[in-house]
């Protein structure tokens, strides 16, 4: 299988195969092989790439890692902890989401950076759809108290309400497509999570403080750690409480 996470990275460095094989010094057939037939290079040889791209190795080569599983300790679940949401490189975001073979979840009230710093996300999610993966977007219903809560708790009152609708108003069309789901919840939300296969990208929430304000921690699911499947099981709960005659469209007005 293609290593689409290495490839994507690696434009998004804005390199080529002939300078990260210059670089890590191999040659470029070797690197062609690593990215077309999703070779695993040895330990040197990531760490070298990883770091010319600025990337964790558990994120380019995640077979690697399982391969170590049961003696890895948990705290390896923890990839990097950003301070804030725009410490997050937005090629991270893009990479997660090119990679992503199986789903994409999303738990958020409003998650309008999304679209404002992509705003062709929704057609890149219908062709992830396309490639099979499953799409879940799980957003905060405009008129839940919950939701007026919180806009009053960040003090920004019916910004939020109103940040949420225009969120609505770009994803409405994705309601519907066989593959990517669109619900609503109404849940205090703690944390914003946004999960990609077996990487997960969580904004922790802060009483008064904007959600993007607030520190991310990105981590990579390993077998027998904790932290990943807490907040998987957290994104399931929220799920679960939604209900599927919950359509978008029945709210943007």
């Amino acid at each position: 299988m293609a290593n689409d996470r290495l490839r994507s990275s690696i434009v998004a460095a804005g390199l080529s195969m002939l300078d990260v094989a210059e670089r890590v010094q191999v040659d470029p057939k070797t690197v062609e092989r690593w990215i077309a037939d999703g070779r695993v290079p040895r330990g040197a040889f990531r760490r070298r790439t990883a770091q010319l791209l600025g990337r964790d190795e558990h994120y380019l080569w995640p077979q690697a890692a399982h391969e170590r599983l049961r003696s890895s300790p948990p705290d390896d679940e923890l990839v990097q902890l950003f301070p804030n949401r725009g410490a997050v490189p937005q090629d991270l975001w893009n990479g997660l989401l090119a990679g992503a073979t199986e789903r994409v979840d999303v738990l958020a009230y409003a998650a309008l950076f999304l679209v404002d710093n992509n705003p062709d996300l929704p057609v890149r999610l219908q062709d992830r759809s396309s490639d099979g993966v499953q799409v879940r977007l799980c957003l905060g219903d405009p008129d839940a108290e919950a939701v007026q809560q919180r806009g009053v708790d960040e003090g920004i009152g019916e910004g939020l309400r109103g940040r949420i609708q225009l969120q609505l108003s770009y994803l409405g069309d994705l309601a519907g497509p066989p593959g990517i789901d669109v619900r609503l919840h109404g849940t205090t939300l703690y944390n914003s999570i946004f999960r990609f296969d077996d990487e997960m990208l969580v904004n922790l929430h802060t009483y008064g403080v904007p959600a993007a304000q607030s520190p991310v921690v990105h981590l990579h699911r390993l077998g027998g750690g904790r932290l990943f499947e807490h907040y998987a099981a957290s994104y399931e709960r929220v799920w679960e409480s939604t209900s599927e005659t919950q359509l978008v469209k029945e709210v943007v007005r």
